[in-house]
């Protein structure tokens, strides 16, 4: 029986010159007691559809109905769970979720409301929280509460807008398997917007892809029987080909091709600031261990004495070699990178660059941070600009706008050069900063979490634009990452970092796969699952705050 049901259905904004057709001619049904997953990337129409569902928007053109009687508000019988958490500071964990039942049962005994508050607060796992406030809650806590509240109000139908997307990935992935557990004891009618395909494979029964135009995409069917192990998953054939169809499906709709360049790098050589007497900064730099750090640590002063973040962190790094460096939330990984690159002080230990001792930031090591950190109301340009007229001194003025003008041609900006920064989507402003980082010809590449805030599509896409300009480069790169998928696709070795404090390497994968690399084919090699199994053993290792056996610790330093 259909619960929810499109019947040609427009939405657009605006007037005349201004109108934006968010969606156009959606024809849907929902089925009673299905999962569907509506999966798609940043200006879809995803977050409009669901309002749709919601009665928060109502249609431009054709019907939206529920059981057959069309939408004209919010009600009880849909539920929403949003990406924010819209919880009242003020309440405690019971308070907010006693705050649906007084809403929707305003004659409901008060009893029997303690007891269901009671229990969707149990089903939730927030059983030793009921008396706590929001501020007091981790984020994943929050949502928990924003679960609990939705099912309180007992909806026919739940209604899920990226509610995990604000989320770190193993909160993200604990919840994704709360709430299909909930779903299959309450059976309720759910329906998910997101951007995440493995989370929609897990979760749904059904998928739609929304097209970049707001039209309804392909369908997938998901037959894989439940409940879906995250960890069984990355060995179910049926997984991997679904997993690989629909990622093919997203990029060969959402991503255009690229439009290469016209320009040659011209042959400028960049001074970092070492002696004047290293003319040659990139033919003079030694291959072998040409990124050392020895015995490294961090320790932090504490009011109750010194807190050891990062302890004999040693690792040797060839010259060209690219390594992600992967680990749970509070491992450190930031902490190494910052002391690479000058920004933080070491503790103990040292680093060596190029046979020279790290101290201090420097534009050798160039860093890309998960925020751009543009000057907004400079261009593209004007701020690529600013770093080159700094590393190429001696090159001339054309010379030097050819260094800008290549590296955001190569990072897919050679129509938006001239717009200023605060213009720009996250996205653009990211390929700024890539763009910016290559620029400056480092020694040494520096990314933190560059692709962490945006969506899964313009993930994907600079992802490739990263490993397109770093395989004509062939600079030494580290990143710091929690996505394993990334940590494989870019990298030469992962290295894993066992949880803080006193954070360690855990365990280093070498991934030995042919580049250049692209995640379609990726996707496809026979090799691929038994890296990332690798990669998510260890993870799973550590999910629950597991210290290093000191053997086997040791071990992996001596390597």
């Amino acid at each position: 029986m259909s619960v929810l049901k499109f019947d040609n259905v427009s939405k657009s904004f605006g007037e005349g010159t201004a109108k934006t057709d968010v969606l156009k001619n959606i024809n849907l049904e929902v089925e009673e007691g299905e999962f569907l997953v509506l999966l798609g990337f940043s200006g879809t129409g995803k977050t409009t559809l669901i309002n749709l569902m919601a009665g928060l928007e109502t249609p431009s053109a054709g019907s939206v109905t529920f059981k057959g009687q069309p939408i004209s508000g919010p009600g009880p019988e849909r539920g929403v769970i949003f990406q924010s958490y819209s919880l009242m500071p003020w309440l405690t964990v019971n308070g907010n979720v006693r705050l649906a039942l007084d809403s929707v049962f305003p004659n409901m005994p008060k009893a029997e409301k303690e007891e269901k508050v009671d229990h969707y607060i149990k089903m939730v796992g927030l059983s030793h929280a009921t008396g706590r406030r929001p501020a007091e809650l981790s984020g994943g806590m929050r949502q928990r509460v924003n679960v609990a509240r939705a099912l309180a109000m007992n909806p026919e139908v739940l209604l899920l807008d990226e509610p995990l997307s604000a989320l770190d990935a193993l909160t993200r992935a604990n919840l994704a398997d709360e709430i299909e557990a909930i779903w299959s004891a309450e059976r309720k009618t759910c329906v998910l917007i997101t951007n995440d395909v493995d989370e929609a494979i897990i979760l749904a029964d059904r998928i739609i892809a929304l097209n970049p135009d707001g039209t309804l995409g392909e369908e997938f069917k998901v037959d894989i029987p439940r409940r879906r192990d995250r960890m069984e998953m990355n060995h179910h054939d049926g997984f991997k080909k679904l997993r690989a169809k629909v990622t093919k499906y997203l990029m060969d709709v959402g991503i255009a091709a690229k439009a290469e360049g016209t320009k040659v790098l011209p042959d400028v050589t960049p001074i970092h600031g070492v002696p004047a007497a290293v003319k040659d900064a990139q033919k003079g730099m030694i291959d072998h261990n040409f990124l050392d750090f020895s015995k490294l640590h961090k320790i932090y002063p504490t009011p109750k004495g010194p807190l050891t973040v990062v302890e004999d962190f040693d690792l040797k790094i060839q010259r060209g070699e690219f390594i992600s460096l992967i680990g749970h939330s509070g491992c450190g990984k930031s902490t190494v990178l910052t002391m690479a690159a000058g920004l933080n002080a070491i503790s103990k230990g040292g680093i060596r660059l190029d046979g020279r001792h790290v101290e201090g930031a420097d534009p050798e090591r160039a860093v890309v941070f998960q925020s751009p950190n543009l000057f907004p109301w400079l261009s593209a340009k004007e701020n690529v600009a600013i770093g080159v007229d700094k590393v190429y001194p001696k090159a001339s003025q054309g010379e030097r706008q050819d260094v800008v003008e290549y590296y955001l041609e190569r990072v897919g900006l050679a129509d938006a050069m001239d717009r200023p920064a605060h213009s720009m989507s996250n996205g653009m402003k990211q390929r700024v900063g890539i763009a910016r980082a290559f620029a400056l010809s480092p020694k040494l590449l520096l990314l933190d979490e560059p692709f962490g805030m945006l969506d899964s599509l313009t993930r994907w896409e600079l992802q490739e634009v990263l490993m397109e300009v770093w395989d004509r480069t062939k600079v030494t790169a580290i990143c710091v990452t929690h996505d394993v998928d990334e940590a494989i696709l870019l990298a030469d070795r992962v290295v894993m970092m066992t949880n803080g404090p006193q954070a360690t390497i855990g365990k280093i994968v070498d991934v030995d796969l042919p580049r250049p690399r692209t995640r379609q084919a990726l996707l496809e090699h026979p090799d691929y699952y038994r890296y990332r199994q690798d990669v998510l053993d260890f993870l799973e290792e550590y999910e629950h705050g597991a210290k290093p056996k000191p053997k086997a610790a040791k071990a992996i330093a001596a390597e």
